[in-house]
């Protein structure tokens, strides 16, 4: 099964990137899934170019059509967010909204960082973006509070809980995705 994981920053200096590289790190010691990265940053998709609505997955762009085979490949999906202002970024919102079928039953996971909620609040927003996609949300999340004080010369390094909550939504994560294979298979028929 394959894994995408999502840099949703695209900030200049952003501490999404250390994160990210801390739990791909993981996900791949995990061994439930090969791992593919989609840094949001890199793709650089512009603001919803498209004509024609993503229900109707005719895209006319290079860099939809990039992004729609990314995503069609995964079987589950963790986005790694920060939360700017009680909620979740631009960027990754922009990302969701280019696609619709491609995310349909596929399990995400979020790792979500910030201040003193750890990105909480970011992630109950997103949740309302993410039903109506028929995604599956998991229970477990990786929540990382004051996020800042984890970064020691440019790498994400985690307190104990922080670090022990990976495990248990990637296991939920190879979980659901293999239960959800099928439905995966007939939505793409």
């Amino acid at each position: 099964m394959k894994l995408l994981v999502v840099i949703a920053s695209t900030r200049p200096g952003r501490v999404g990137k250390p994160v990210a590289d801390w739990f791909v790190d993981q996900a791949r010691a995990h061994t439930a899934f090969d791992v593919e990265v989609a840094d949001l940053a890199e793709l650089a998709l512009p603001l919803l170019d498209e004509p024609n609505h993503p229900r109707l997955r005719r895209y006319e762009h290079e860099h939809t059509k990039r992004w729609s085979e990314i995503v069609d490949r995964a079987d589950a999906v963790v986005f790694v967010m920060p939360e700017y202002n009680h909620s979740f970024n631009a960027a990754l919102k922009n990302a969701i909204d280019y696609l619709h079928h491609e995310w349909a039953y596929k399990p995400v996971g979020l790792v979500s960082y910030g201040g003193v909620s750890g990105g909480m609040r970011a992630a109950k927003a997103l949740l309302p973006v993410l039903q109506p996609l028929r995604t599956l949300l998991v229970a477990d999340s990786v929540l990382i509070p004051m996020v800042g004080s984890m970064i020691d010369d440019g790498v994400f390094q985690p307190n104990e809980i922080v670090a022990d909550s990976a495990k248990p939504m990637l296991d939920e994560l190879a979980t659901v995705a293999q239960a959800t294979q099928s439905l995966r298979k007939q939505h793409a028929a």
